[in-house]
């Protein structure tokens, strides 16, 4: 089983490598970009085959150590 977990800034905020990158894009002509956000993609290879204990665990180990939850929001997929 792998867990594929998405961590990003909470709305609010202030995200200056996504303002680098929207920068940096409009300097390259991609006109088209209002704004960016940047964050990060985490996948966990694991034991077992209960999904919904992989979820309680998975969360877990987000509140204690893969996310700053003070500043994060994290989603997480468990996939076979």
């Amino acid at each position: 089983m792998k867990a594929i977990i998405q961590i990003g800034l909470k709305t609010g905020v202030l995200d200056p490598q996504g303002r680098t990158i929207a920068r940096s894009l409009d300097h390259l002509g991609f006109k088209d970009v209002l704004a960016a956000r940047q964050g990060k993609t985490i996948e966990l290879d694991l034991k077992g085959d209960d999904k919904d204990a992989a979820q309680i665990a998975v969360k877990d180990m987000c509140e204690k150590l893969l996310a700053n939850t003070v500043i994060e929001d994290y989603s997480i997929e468990i996939v076979d």
